[in-house]
Order: C-alpha cells, then sequence, then structure tokens
C-alpha cells in the first residue's frame, strides 16, 4: 500500500481533535508530578523513621513502567470495586509515575543551596514551612528549572500511554482513523509530525523560562 499524501492531509483535522487532550493530560500531569514529587521529598527530609519508607516508595516508582502502573490503575482496580474515569487515571498515571523522577530532582536542587541558607533562617526564628518556602524553595528553583523543563517535554511525549486506556488524545484519534480506513501509515505520521511540533514549542518556551531565570549566562 503506497503512502498517500493527500490523505494524509485530509485526516490532520480528525488528528488534531485530540491535541486539547493532549496538552491538558500534559499540564495537570506535569502539575501533579510537580506538588507529589516535593511531598515525596519533604517526606523523605522529615525524619529518620519515615526516610526509608518514602525512599522505597521513589525507588518503586522510577523502577516500575509507566504503562504498568497506569494498566493497573485502569484494568485491576475495577476487580475490586475501584472504578475511575480514563481521563483521571492517565493524569494521576502519569504524575504518579514521573513524580518518582521530580522528588530526585528537588533532592539534588535542594541540596545544591547552601546550608549555611537554612540555619541562618533558623537562627531568625523562622518555622519549618517558612524556611522552605521562603528561603528555600526561591533558591532551589533556579537549580531545577532545567531538569523540571525536560521531564515537562517528556510527560507530554508520554501521552500517547493514555490511547490503550480510551483517553481520546492525539495518538488515539489517529488510532481510530487508522481503525476506520485501514491505513496506519498516514495517521502515524500526521500525529508524528503534531508531537514534534508540541514538543519544539515546549522547547522554546522551556528555554524562555531558563533565560528568564538567567540559567547558562555567564557569571560575572
Amino acid at each position: 500500500m503506497n503512502f498517500d499524501f493527500d490523505f494524509a492531509l485530509r485526516i490532520v483535522p480528525q488528528v488534531l481533535e485530540g491535541v486539547g487532550n493532549t496538552i491538558l493530560v500534559a499540564i495537570l500531569s506535569f502539575v501533579g508530578a510537580l506538588a507529589l514529587g516535593f511531598v515525596w521529598e519533604m517526606l523523605r527530609r522529615s525524619n529518620a523513621v519515615v526516610r526509608p519508607m518514602v525512599q522505597f516508595i521513589i525507588d518503586a516508582i522510577r523502577s516500575t513502567p509507566a504503562l504498568v502502573q497506569i494498566y493497573f490503575l485502569f484494568f485491576v482496580l475495577p476487580s475490586y470495586g475501584i472504578v475511575l474515569p480514563a481521563l483521571f487515571i492517565g493524569v494521576f498515571g502519569l504524575s504518579f509515575y514521573y513524580s518518582g523522577y521530580m522528588a530526585e530532582v528537588f533532592k539534588a536542587g535542594i541540596d545544591a543551596v547552601p546550608v549555611g541558607q537554612s540555619e541562618g533562617a533558623k537562627s531568625l526564628g523562622l518555622t519549618w514551612w517558612d524556611t522552605t518556602a521562603l528561603v528555600i524553595a526561591p533558591q532551589m528553583l533556579r537549580n531545577v528549572a532545567a531538569p523540571l523543563g525536560a521531564y515537562a517535554i517528556a510527560i507530554l511525549k508520554s501521552t500517547p500511554y493514555l490511547a490503550v486506556i480510551a483517553v481520546p488524545e492525539m495518538l488515539g484519534s489517529a488510532m481510530d482513523v487508522a481503525s476506520e480506513t485501514y491505513r496506519y501509515a498516514e495517521p502515524m505520521l500526521v500525529a508524528g509530525v503534531l508531537f514534534l511540533a508540541l514538543a519544539l514549542i515546549a522547547v522554546v518556551l522551556v528555554g524562555k523560562v531558563e533565560r528568564h531565570l538567567g540559567i547558562g549566562a555567564p557569571q560575572r
């Protein structure tokens, strides 16, 4: 079967029907991974009793494929009477998976902040929360912006996992076209090109954030 460029152009609007869900899932998953990853790291730093348990959770998250986790949430939980919307499972699944990596990013970012900063905050009578929110977090942001941007793009490229649980993102839309027409080359190419375009846009946005924070600027 020869590749039909005219057919590929005609199906672009159909594949684009899933772009809204793709962007929505990527944004929500990124925010969820950020929040949960920060919680993991704060718990890991809390006390000697909690630390090993949280470390085990983080290692388990990072050592298990994202698709396996999503499959578990979508296909196994209903066996125990827990039925959740596919979109929620997709967002939570990606958030949960990438939270393990975000925790490591936050760990590196916090460790890069001089110890004297937190000691100085304590000497001024600031609470643990005030020290974290007002002293550590702002300085950590510059340290973690670049890797967080990379993971934001990685999350965007992971949204096709949700096609297996019938979330209508771009790959799912492309698969719908393929199943209706029995032509797979054109829908897959269109989906790939559109994902490339979104990824390039994300790279540009991440670059703007990095420049705004002065990352990579020459030190004086």
